[in-house]
């Protein structure tokens, strides 16, 4: 399946040494309008912090495919994995460059199911009832990934673990904490955010915040 990623892809900084070696102007360069530059991992969160024990996890790829498939905790940690060094931005206006997480390519979790050819949109859901909704093309190709670690250690409840999904070509919201599962449709359904008027799409570079901009 493959041979239906057809979006380039976000692949991030692998190494390097950060953006303490770079000019203003490059720094500059890397943060999109609007926002300001960040040292810290602001917390935020629409509810409560689940703490799912590991030995009830599970994470679940269904709807518009032959099968759906899932995977323990275990069976998670098996999939090829990678590291990935990306700039985050959130939709409250601060962005953080240079996150260093490790996780599963979205990619490597549907190489596993056989897809619908009218699948066209993926809604994630997670524990708490959380969900948002993004174009299948804004997550193939090495552009989302589930991180379970962040900055070497185990991602902590409240910035997601034990796993989240990270899409750092948008606002922050759309990288789902807590995630429990990925459902393909062929409609786009607007997920917990985006149904109280954040915008669709949540592209930061367009500062596409809320609804009508």
């Amino acid at each position: 399946m493959s041979g239906r990623f057809v979006t380039r892809g976000f692949v991030g900084r692998r190494g390097g040494t950060g953006a303490g070696s770079e000019s203003d102007a490059e720094v500059a360069s890397r943060i999109p309008p609007g926002q300001y530059l960040t040292r810290d991992f602001p917390v935020l969160s629409a509810g409560p912090t689940p703490r799912t024990p590991l030995d009830r996890w599970s994470l679940r790829v269904e709807g518009l495919v032959r099968e759906p498939v899932s995977w323990t905790w275990k069976e998670f940690l098996a999939l090829p994995v990678r590291d990935w060094v990306v700039d985050i931005s959130c939709v409250t206006k601060w962005t953080k460059l240079d996150m260093r997480w490790r996780g599963v390519s979205v990619d490597t979790l549907l190489e596993r199911v056989e897809l619908d050819p009218s699948a066209a949109f993926l809604v994630a859901w997670s524990d708490g009832g959380y969900t948002t909704n993004l174009p299948l093309g804004d997550v193939l190709n090495g552009q989302a990934f589930v991180a379970y670690e962040y900055d070497g250690r185990p991602l902590s409840p409240e910035h997601g673990g034990p796993a989240r999904l990270v899409v750092p070509g948008r606002y922050f919201w759309k990288s789902a904490k807590w995630i429990r599962g990925l459902r393909l449709q062929a409609e786009d359904e607007p997920g917990f955010w985006e149904s109280l008027g954040y915008h669709n799409r949540g592209d930061q570079w367009r500062e596409e915040r809320y609804s009508g901009d």
